[in-house]
C-alpha cells in the first residue's frame, strides 16, 4: 500500500491569478519574500534543481527551533542507506565519482569531464545509477578509458572507505557502470519474468521470486487481524543454502547510519513539545534498536495519535515502491511544521470524512462503516532526506498498515512550500501555450489551478488513501508489483471524483462550480499527453504514479469513445486534449473508482494485472514522438529536485541553544559533497 503522491508533471503549473498569490512583502529576515527569492539553482540532463522557502520558521520558539534542528540532523543520517538499497555498488560508485570530481586536475572544459559531471549529478539526484523515475541505468557519455585513467590518478586515501585496492575497485565498478547487460534496471516490472533476479535493487540476494514468496508466506499467520509489515526493514539473502533476513537496526545491517539517527532523535527527545511527541520519539528509538516490526506498529500508532504537536517528522523505512514485491521499504525522512492558515482547508475535509466515504461510488461492502482518526494538515517542510530527497512528494498519508488505518486512523499532509516552489519556478516557460487547447482552458488553469492542485492532493492523501477497506482474509500484499499503481489510482480517483462534487463549493473549498474543471483538464492533459515527456522513446512507463495517471486517463478516454466526453483534436499537426462534457468524465471516473476499489478490497491480482497492463504501461509511439519533439523546443526540464536550506544553531556563552539560522545559498554540488563528507558512515559494500 503506497501512500505518497508526487507532482508528476511539474511543468504544468501556471501563473496564479493575483488574488491567489501570497504576499510578496514578507517583513521578517528569515523568510525571503516570494518576489526576492531565487528558486532556480541548476539544470542538467532532464532535471532542474530548485530551492524552497521555509515560511514562518521565525515564528517558532527557541525550544521548537532546537527540536527542529535535531530532527533535521536525524533526517540526513540515512542518506547512504538509500544508496545501498537502490543498488549494491552505488556507494562505491558514488564515492569514486566524488573523489574523481574533487581531485580532478585536467581540462574541465573537455567533453569527457563535462559528461562526467552531469553523470555525477544524475547519480546524486537518483541516489544511485538508475533513473529515479524510469528505473533504467544511466548511459555514461564519458569514455571508459577516461574513467579508469582518473581512478588511477587518485591518491591512496581516496580508496579508504571503499575497502578495495585500486585494481579491485576498477574490476568491480567499471562493468556495473559501462556494461549495458549488467544492472539494466533497478526495478523490473515486466510480466512473466522473475522480478527479483532481474532487478538491480539491493533488497534481495541469491534468492528468486518463488523463494521470497514461500519465505514470507510461511511467516504470515492465518486470520491475523494485526499483522506486522513482513519484510519491511530487512534484506532477504541466501547463504550456504539457508534463507534468512538481515534486519536494518542498531547492531544489524546499516547500523552505523542508524546509530547516528538515534543519537539525534535522543537529543530531540529532551526538547519534545509534549508527552505524546516524546512517546513517538521513544518508540521510534526502541524500534531502531530492536528491528522489531511490532515496535514499528507501536510507533506508527503513537505517531497517528500525535495531532497536537506543531512540529512533526517522518523517519524510517516506510515506502515500498522500490521493491519488486512491494514489501521492503526504502529509508526516507522529512521534518515539518504546521501551516496553520492552510490547515483550515484540510480540517474541513477530515471533519467530513464520513460523508465522503458514504457517498463514494464504490460498492457498499467495500466501504468503511465508520471512518476513524482522519487527521490532516498542510505543512511547511524544513528538511528532506533519504527517498524524499532531492526529489520529493507533495503529499503524504501514513501509516501504510491497513489494520492500523482501520483501527487507529491515518495522518495526511500536503507540503505547501514545495508546491509553491514548483509553481513559481514554472512561470513563463511556454508550456501552457504549447499544450493547452484554447483560451477557455487557459483561463481555467490561470484562475484555479493552484487551488485545485492543492485540494486534489488534500483529497488524495486525507481521504483517498484512507477510504475503503479490505474484505476479511484478504492479504494486503495480494496485488504484488501491481499494488502500488492500484493504490495510487484509487487515491487519485477518489480525489478526482469528489473535487467535482457540489460539496466542494458548499464547504467553501472551491469558489464556484467551474473551478474543478482546471484539475480535470490538467490531469487528462498530463495523463494522456505531457507526462510522456519523461519517458525515453521506445520505453514503457515504469513508475507507479505515472502508471496510475495514464491508467485513469486512458481508461476514461477509451470509455468516452461513444459519448465524446473527452477526445483528441489536431490543430496544425499538433495533438490536444479537449474535454466536451465534464460531467460525463466524472461519471466515467466514478465507474473506474468502483472497479479499482473492488480490485483492492478483494485482492484480485488477475484483474489488477489486466487493467494496469492494458491502460498504464504502453505508449503510442507516434504520439509519444510528437510530444517529445514539441516539448524539446521549450527547453524545459521534465523533472524537478531540490536543495535543502542550511541550518546553523546559535548558542549563548553557556552553550544553551538560543536560535537557528537558515541559509538558502548553498548550491547543488556543494550540498551533495558536504552531505557525503558529514553524513556518510556506512561501508561502501554492506553485507
Amino acid at each position: 500500500m503506497k501512500k505518497t503522491v508526487f507532482l508528476i508533471m511539474t511543468t504544468i503549473c501556471l501563473c496564479i491569478s493575483c488574488n491567489n498569490k501570497k504576499s510578496s512583502t514578507d517583513s521578517n529576515l528569515n523568510t525571503p519574500a516570494i518576489a526576492d527569492f531565487n528558486y532556480k539553482v541548476d539544470a542538467f540532463a532532464d532535471m532542474e534543481i530548485l530551492r524552497y522557502r521555509v515560511p514562518e520558521i521565525e515564528k517558532l520558539t527557541a525550544k521548537q527551533k532546537e527540536l527542529l534542528y535535531y530532527l533535521n540532523e536525524a533526517a540526513l543520517q540515512g542518506r547512504d542507506i538509500l544508496y545501498d538499497q537502490n543498488g549494491k555498488y552505488n556507494l562505491c560508485i558514488r564515492r569514486t565519482l566524488e573523489n574523481i570530481y574533487t581531485n580532478f586536475n585536467g581540462d574541465k572544459n573537455s567533453d569527457d569531464f563535462k559528461a562526467f559531471e552531469i553523470y555525477l549529478k544524475r547519480v546524486w539526484v537518483s541516489n544511485g545509477i538508475h533513473h529515479h523515475y524510469g528505473n533504467y541505468k544511466f548511459v555514461p557519455n564519458f569514455s571508459q578509458t577516461f574513467f579508469i585513467d582518473e581512478i588511477k590518478k587518485l591518491p591512496e586515501t581516496a580508496f579508504e572507505k571503499t575497502g578495495l585496492k585500486q585494481d579491485e575497485l576498477i574490476s568491480l565498478i567499471v562493468p556495473v557502470i559501462f556494461d549495458p547487460s549488467i544492472a539494466v534496471t533497478r526495478l523490473n516490472q515486466t510480466p512473466n519474468v522473475d522480478p527479483i533476479t532481474t532487478s538491480a535493487s539491493n533488497y534481495y540476494e541469491n534468492v528468486n521470486q518463488k523463494e521470497v514468496e514461500i519465505f514470507y508466506n510461511n511467516m504470515k499467520k492465518p486470520n491475523d487481524e494485526t499483522p506486522v509489515s513482513y519484510g519491511l526493514n530487512s534484506k532477504l539473502v541466501k547463504e550456504h543454502g539457508k534463507i534468512f533476513e538481515k534486519t536494518y537496526k542498531i547492531g544489524g545491517l546499516y547500523s552505523a547510519a542508524i546509530e547516528k539517527t538515534v543519537y539525534w532523535l535522543q537529543k530531540a527527545l529532551a526538547v519534545a513539545e509534549n508527552e505524546q511527541q516524546k512517546s513517538v520519539i521513544e518508540k521510534l528509538v526502541d524500534y531502531y534498536k530492536s528491528g522489531d516490526l511490532k515496535k514499528f506498529d507501536d510507533y506508527s500508532i503513537a505517531w497517528v495519535a500525535d495531532t497536537l504537536s506543531h512540529i512533526d517528522f517522518i523517519n524510517g523505512f516506510i515506502e515500498t515502491y522500490g521493491d519488486p514485491m512491494g514489501m521492503k521499504a526504502s529509508w526516507e525522512a522529512n521534518v515539518n511544521f504546521k501551516n496553520i492558515e492552510a490547515t483550515k482547508r484540510t480540517e474541513i475535509i477530515s471533519a467530513n470524512a464520513q460523508w465522503f466515504e458514504d457517498n463514494s461510488p464504490t460498492d457498499k461492502q467495500f466501504k468503511k462503516e465508520t471512518v476513524n482518526g482522519i487527521a490532516a494538515k498542510v505543512i511547511n517542510v524544513s528538511i528532506l532526506g533519504g527517498d524524499s530527497y532531492p526529489t520529493t512528494p507533495i503529499g503524504i498519508n501514513l501509516p501504510n498498515s491497513n489494520w492500523i488505518r482501520a483501527v487507529h486512523g491515518s495522518k495526511s499532509v500536503t507540503i505547501e512550500n514545495i508546491t509553491e516552489a514548483y509553481d513559481l519556478a514554472s512561470h513563463g516557460n511556454g508550456f501552457a501555450e504549447e499544450f493547452v487547447w484554447s483560451e477557455t482552458e487557459l483561463n481555467l488553469l490561470n484562475n484555479y489551478k493552484f487551488i485545485t492542485d492543492n485540494l486534489h492532493t488534500d483529497l488524495h492523501e486525507c481521504l483517498g488513501h484512507g477510504s475503503g477497506k479490505l474484505l476479511q482474509g484478504v492479504d494486503p500484499d495480494a496485488l504484488l508489483s501491481y499494488g502500488a499503481t492500484i493504490e495510487e489510482a484509487r487515491a487519485d480517483l477518489f480525489g478526482l471524483y469528489f473535487i467535482a462534487d457540489p460539496k466542494m463549493v458548499e464547504l467553501g473549498l472551491l469558489p464556484n462550480d467551474d473551478a474543478y474543471k482546471a484539475e480535470y483538464y490538467s490531469f487528462f492533459m498530463n495523463g494522456l499527453l505531457t507526462q510522456q515527456t519523461r519517458i525515453e522513446i521506445g520505453k514503457n512507463i515504469e513508475e507507479a504514479h505515472m502508471r496510475n495517471r495514464q491508467l485513469i486517463a486512458r481508461y476514461v478516454f477509451e470509455k468516452s469513445a461513444a459519448d465524446k466526453a473527452i477526445e483528441f483534436k489536431v490543430r496544425e499537426g499538433k495533438t490536444f486534449v479537449v474535454i466536451n462534457d465534464y460531467s460525463k468524465v466524472r461519471q466515467h471516473l466514478g465507474e473506474l473508482l468502483a472497479e479499482i476499489q473492488r480490485i483492492k478490497s478483494t485482492g484480485d491480482f488477475n484483474a489488477a494485472r489486466n487493467i494496469v497492463e492494458t491502460y498504464a504501461v504502453k505508449l503510442d509511439p507516434v504520439l509519444h514522438k510528437e510530444i517529445i519533439e514539441r516539448y524539446a523546443k521549450l527547453n524545459i526540464a521534465p523533472y524537478k529536485g531540490f536543495v535543502n536550506p542550511v541550518y546553523t544553531p546559535v548558542f549563548d556563552t553557556d552553550n544553551n541553544f538560543i536560535d537557528l539560522k537558515i541559509d538558502y545559498t548553498e548550491n547543488f554540488v556543494e550540498q551533495h559533497l558536504r552531505y557525503s563528507r558529514d553524513y556518510s558512515d556506512l561501508p561502501s559494500i554492506n553485507d
